[in-house]
């Protein structure tokens, strides 16, 4: 995958440093994952690939002051989601020292003014209200809805990257509104109640 062209042919904007931080970011997890093994994904088109479907929802997401994401891992999504938006202060949480530990130093070697690395289990922060909650390859909806309760309100959005089991998690005692957004390999679902 090309990267930079397909965001291009998508029509997604992005800042113009994007490409540049996601260069050093690419260098940077390379080079950590030899080591540390932050994430399965070991080849620059797999990192593409994951690149692309973390940074896709800028396309149809409104634009959010406030971002927590759950489970950050190597930084997909939200360490991408914050070199596209600049403009949103986002807080990565992420309990594992290894993984808390690259995201810092990224933050840091990039400059990155929009971006709070906590290291802890979301269980275990403060409450606070964030505009969007997102969360990729963590747990179930259900959980994550559950696990997310102390950081939203009536105006906050939640997205999750989810796969094919969405449509089954969404039967199961959901009673927030909801849109499934599919692309080739992801189902993203966002919920709230001003959808």
């Amino acid at each position: 995958m090309d990267l930079k062209t397909t965001l291009a042919h998508d029509k997604i904007e992005l800042p113009n440093n994007f490409f540049q931080n996601i260069q050093k970011y690419k260098e940077h997890l390379f080079k950590w994952n030899k080591i540390h093994n932050l994430t399965g994904a070991k080849s620059e088109r797999t990192i593409n690939e994951f690149i692309y479907d973390a940074v896709f929802p800028v396309s149809f997401l409104p634009k959010v002051d406030s971002l927590l994401d759950i489970g950050t891992g190597a930084g997909f999504p939200g360490m991408i989601l914050a070199f596209a938006l600049p403009h949103t202060e986002v807080t990565l949480v992420e309990p594992l020292t290894k993984r808390a530990s690259f995201l810092q130093f990224v933050k840091a070697d990039l400059g990155l003014d929009n971006v709070k690395v906590v290291k802890k289990r979301v269980e275990e922060m403060q409450p606070k209200v964030f505009d969007l909650i997102t969360s990729r390859a963590v747990t179930d909806t259900k959980m994550l809805l559950s696990l997310s309760k102390n950081f939203r309100d009536a105006h906050s959005k939640l997205l999750f990257y989810k796969g094919e089991k969405v449509f089954d998690e969404i039967e199961a005692d959901i009673d927030i509104k909801h849109k499934i957004i599919e692309t080739k390999n992801r189902h993203y679902l966002l919920l709230g109640e001003e959808l």
